[in-house]
């Protein structure tokens, strides 16, 4: 007998190969097939669950939306004073203008009679003369006592650092009195000098600190390869440190100019009988106590012209002023 079962088994396992082979794509090996994973139904009735990544996107912009918010009330709540102290100040002259009141023409008779009465042409550049040498004499000071505290090593280099710290939390005003004797024995009181070297004093430490955090934070990589290049530290700083450090330089200096121009303690103590050294926030103090000035458009108007340089300034440094607040804050 013929044994058919072999062969018939033999040749369907050869013809389902065959049909296999045929129905594959050339090129690619046959995978097994793999089923999808099971889903289960949600039941008849069962609240609908969003997915988990819509409900991250929907907080993540409610987040938004609300830090936006806060963003513009403490800006209204800032701008506030300010666009009604101005509004005030375009009335017209003897106007009694309260609140946010829109003037109905613009008036600028007030400023005028604000700038001639207070005498401001004066006391605006006594302000610009001695913040300017404030900015120049700290920069100047502060730059090589950052670059040494932050890139070299030397004696009581902590224990100095430390009490040049304690100047950013001591206040002022209570140097005053002896600053006051100090210039008399320096034979300093009624001029410029008395209003410029206790300002620069006083901004060392802010000035040291801010600048050493910058060059801390630089790579340690860009000093060593220009050591390597026969660079000394003076020509590193000069040439490689100083360019990198413009927007840190930058707000430092416009932070120095607000300090400077809003001084008034220290001109109101150390120039008591010299009226033409007078600054503008001390003209002003002045201008608004005067009894013939009691119009609050001119006394506004005032307010507005003492200001008006410090917003100027921030307006035009304002991109530079915002990268060099985040400058140094990732290290390598």
């Amino acid at each position: 007998m013929t044994d058919t079962t072999g062969t018939t088994g033999t040749a369907g396992t050869a013809d389902t190969a065959d049909t296999a082979g045929s129905t594959a794509r050339p090129g690619h090996r046959n995978r097994p097939r793999v089923r999808p994973p099971y889903r289960r139904r949600p039941r008849r009735g069962a609240p609908h669950r969003p997915p988990r990544r819509r409900a991250v996107a929907d907080g993540s912009r409610r987040e938004s939306l609300l830090g936006h918010a806060l963003l513009v009330l403490a800006s209204l709540v800032a701008l506030y004073p300010f666009v009604q102290i101005l509004l005030v100040a375009l009335h017209e002259p003897g106007a009694r203008a309260t609140g946010l009141s829109i003037p109905s023409s613009v008036h600028l008779d007030n400023f005028a009679t604000a700038w001639r009465r207070g005498l401001f042409s004066e006391a605006l550049t006594n302000s610009l003369l001695v913040a300017a040498a404030v900015v120049a004499l700290t920069l100047l000071i502060c730059v090589p006592a950052g670059y040494a505290f932050a890139c070299f090593r030397f004696p009581l280099r902590g224990p100095l650092l430390a009490l040049l710290m304690t100047g950013l939390v001591l206040p002022y005003e209570a140097t005053v009195i002896p600053l006051s004797y100090q210039m008399r024995e320096w034979g300093l009181l009624d001029t410029y000098w008395a209003l410029i070297l206790p300002q620069v004093g006083l901004s060392f430490a802010l000035g040291t600190f801010w600048m050493r955090n910058f060059f801390a934070a630089v790579p340690r990589s860009l000093r060593e390869a220009a050591e390597l290049d026969g660079a000394t530290r003076l020509q590193t700083l000069r040439k490689v440190l100083l360019p990198l450090s413009v927007p840190a330089l930058t707000t430092l200096a416009a932070l120095l100019f607000l300090y400077a121009w809003n001084e008034f303690l220290l001109a109101l103590v150390l120039v008591p009988d010299n009226p033409g050294l007078r600054t503008a926030p001390l003209a002003l103090s002045f201008f608004t106590g005067d009894r013939r000035t009691s119009d609050p458009g001119v006394t506004s108007a005032a307010a507005v012209l003492v200001a008006l340089p410090v917003l100027a300034v921030y307006v035009l440094l304002q991109r530079r002023f915002i990268s060099g607040m985040l400058s140094g804050a990732v290290r390598e």
